[in-house]
């Protein structure tokens, strides 16, 4: 029984996604101990807490909002969604999410105690996206730039506030900074965006059902699909450069040894857009290319 609730409760907050706000946490870090040469272990740990009770509970009203507006009623709302699928009550899953999201909020203000205001600007953005992304009368999930706020969000947001957190006693507001995280956070955004971007390839004619206009509506299957090959490209362009410009040890360079295995889960998405079968092609992409970037980053401190 217990394992059956708790099989329930991990696919409703979408766990397998969390490594989308995880590495770009740990990245984050090894950036500031790397650049900064300053890691805060006691802020750095309240904000990994707050960042992924509040990604869970953004994860629920996700899911709450798309069983509440559902169009197609019969199919998605009782097949395909979790809460009409599995027989959860919705209460539930209200007050879960709003008890994750408050505690998120006061664990945020007590980091915008130790380390200042600008956490609660970017705080404040980064709930203001998160709680618009499937909820009010045109959800962000439903529009054209869902995949850049999603990748802007949690693949830049979330490193820009794990450096400021780690290094906020000697970080200086510039923009030769904001240029250095953005270079070095891209290809965790680009992965980011590029699994909102295949899930709406693969839901295209769902999205169309239930009266969703995502970027694939506007610009097709096939120019979707271009895109998200070349934001893969450009992700690894990144990787490459990044040392020479002093922002990363070599050691990322090692990464580079999981561009065969992109290019064939790029290959079986370019193939074939099938929810079940090819959707995790970006999923993998995600997780291996993030993960790959973070741990040989840390080599490279380590070394």
């Amino acid at each position: 029984m217990w394992f059956g609730v708790i099989k329930c409760f991990l696919e409703l907050v979408e766990i397998k996604a969390k490594t989308a706000s995880v590495v770009p946490f740990l990245l984050g870090m090894a950036f500031s101990l790397y650049y900064f040469h300053s890691i805060n272990w006691s802020l750095a740990i309240i904000f990994f807490i707050a960042m992924l009770l509040f990604n869970m509970a953004v994860d629920m009203l996700d899911n709450y909002n798309d069983f509440n507006h559902a169009v197609d009623k019969q199919n998605y709302k009782q097949k395909t969604n979790i809460i009409g699928r599995e027989g959860l009550s919705p209460r539930l899953v209200l007050t879960l999410l709003v008890s994750f999201s408050v505690i998120a909020a006061l664990m945020g203000f007590w980091l915008v105690y130790r380390a200042g205001w600008p956490v609660l600007w970017m705080g404040i953005f980064c709930f203001a996206i998160g709680i618009l992304y499937s909820s009010g009368p045109h959800p962000i999930s439903n529009l054209p730039f869902g995949e850049l706020a999603s990748g802007f969000t949690m693949g830049l947001m979330i490193v820009l506030l794990s450096v400021y957190l780690n290094a906020y006693q000697q970080f200086n507001w510039n923009w030769a900074n904001l240029w250095r995280i953005f270079v070095v956070a891209l290809p965790d955004e680009l992965w980011i965006s590029n699994l909102m971007l295949a899930n709406n390839i693969c839901d295209a004619q769902e999205d169309e059902d239930n009266h969703r206009t995502t970027i694939v509506h506007f610009i097709g299957k096939k120019n979707a699909l271009i895109a998200f090959s070349l934001k893969n490209v450009l992700a690894f362009v990144m990787i490459i450069i990044s040392p020479f410009l002093a922002i990363a040890p070599w050691t990322v360079w090692l990464s580079l040894i999981i561009l065969p295995f992109t290019y064939q889960q790029n290959k079986l998405l370019i193939h074939k857009q099938v929810k079940r079968e090819t959707f995790s092609c970006s999923v993998k992409i995600l997780l291996v290319g993030s993960l790959a970037q973070m741990i040989t980053y840390w080599i490279g401190i380590l070394l």
